[in-house]
């Protein structure tokens, strides 16, 4: 349990650290200030929030792109709720109305040229990212990762860099965010072209692509996780070799990252993106933990995940599935544990995982998720023994699209939402006869 203690103590003293700068007004993690701080909870799973932070952010630096990301949050409050029916919704909107005016106010009675606004946002973004060095810090922080040499300086030195970007990082997605709102009524020969591009070029490099825990899609400067060889040896324990199906060569692999079998698995049953974003994290996590309690030492260079760390993975997550097949006297849709290779074991803990975190409340349906899986298991085995990847009749729609869950979940939801119905009309009428209504 060595190394699990002096990871616990690093992430304890990180945090120590982080509260101490926050302290004495360093760092990012402070909480939202300003009109930032009142946005109403039926707003607050939206990015206003972060828009409005990077408006406070950058007030001082100029007026004008901070007045152009209250209105566009001003404008997303509206879409989101027009009748200001959310509780708080509409003392937020006229007290954001009133900023905005002060910020107005501010030009003195200068005349405003709104057709100007995205040029303006597009020159600061540019100023932005030179003035924190955004690009050259990537190219940096990728060649270190791809030497593979990792101390306890290099985390300590990635920590503090951390600290420095992520606020810079905050900012740059808010702005990104109002640019593509807005780039829709640029001059797609002007700056429209110049945003369309940079905004492609962001998607295909995922530089400011959300995560949970762990930036899998580009390499992060505000999270030092991935630097942990249990973490590394996890991604590479899931990545895409030459024995599995080829892809199809249009098949676009998002961010910075290699081919995964969650690659695979998102072509052939149609899983959504997010949740497969989610679930490739919460794999590697899984993986990453259960090596870590092995305290078997790993080499820093080219770490690898122990064969035990898996099978205590794949026992743990199947094992409801395994006790449902003996309660049924039906066979795993696997051979045993033993006859069955590791990657075939990650492909299946992946496929649950996929399932379990696209179900809805048929998750709630412990044995429905174990049918699902057992069936969708099977035609996963058929489907690795190819040369190519195929698309899974089970989740092949009319049009030949794939989607799991309109051909899956949606299915059953609607049977469930039928059965329940019917069990309360039965109980409904018998009511009404009971009482003689």
């Amino acid at each position: 349990m060595a190394r699990v203690s002096d990871n616990w103590e690093r992430l304890v003293r990180a945090t120590l650290k982080r509260e101490q700068l926050r302290n004495v007004g360093q760092g990012d993690d402070r909480g939202p200030s300003g009109i930032a701080a009142a946005v109403p909870p039926s707003l607050v799973r939206t990015n206003i929030e972060a828009i409005l932070q990077a408006a406070d952010e950058i007030q001082d630096e100029d007026p004008t792109v901070a007045r152009i990301l209250c209105e566009q949050a001003y404008s997303l409050a509206q879409n989101l709720d027009p009748n200001s029916e959310g509780r708080g919704v509409l003392q937020f909107k006229t007290g954001l109305m009133s900023v905005i005016k002060q910020k107005l106010a501010k030009k003195d009675g200068a005349q405003i040229d709104r057709n100007r606004d995205i040029e303006h946002l597009w020159e600061f973004y540019q100023r932005y990212k030179r003035r924190y060095r955004v690009d050259a810090i990537q190219r940096e922080e990728q060649k270190w990762r791809e030497s593979g040499t990792f101390t306890t300086a290099n985390l300590g030195e990635l920590e503090l860099r951390s600290l420095e970007m992520k606020k810079v990082f905050a900012t740059l997605r808010a702005l990104v965010e109002v640019m593509e709102a807005l780039s829709k009524d640029a001059d797609p020969r002007g700056v429209g072209r110049l945003i369309m591009e940079e905004l492609r070029r962001i998607k295909r490099v995922g530089e400011l692509t959300t995560y949970n825990i762990v930036p899998l899609e580009a390499p992060s400067f505000t999270n030092a996780i991935g630097a942990f060889p249990e973490v590394r040896g996890a991604i590479s324990a899931i990545r895409y070799t030459e024995h599995f199906p080829r892809l199809p060569a249009d098949f676009e692999v998002s961010g910075e990252r290699s081919a995964d079998m969650f690659d695979l698995l998102e072509y052939v049953f149609g899983f959504q993106n997010d949740n497969v974003r989610n679930q490739r994290e919460n794999v590697v996590l899984t993986l990453a933990n259960s090596q870590s309690r092995l305290s078997i030492p790993i080499h820093q260079a080219d770490p690898k995940i122990d064969e035990k760390a898996i099978n205590d993975v794949f026992l743990k997550v199947l094992d409801n599935y395994i006790k449902w097949c003996k309660y049924l006297r039906i066979r795993l849709a696997y051979n045993r544990i033993d006859a069955i290779t590791r990657d075939r074991k990650l492909f299946l803990v992946s496929l649950y995982f996929l399932i379990w975190g696209e179900a809805a409340n048929v998750r709630f349906l412990p044995e429905c998720i174990c049918y699902i899986f057992h069936n969708m298991a099977k035609e996963l085995d058929a489907i690795l023994d190819h040369g190519e990847a195929n698309r899974a009749s089970s989740c092949m729609g009319d049009g030949g699209s794939v989607s799991f869950l309109e051909q899956i979940i949606c299915p059953i939801y609607e049977t469930m939402a039928a059965v329940s119905g019917t069990y309360f009309d039965f109980w409904l009428r018998n009511l009404m006869d009971e009482y003689k209504l």
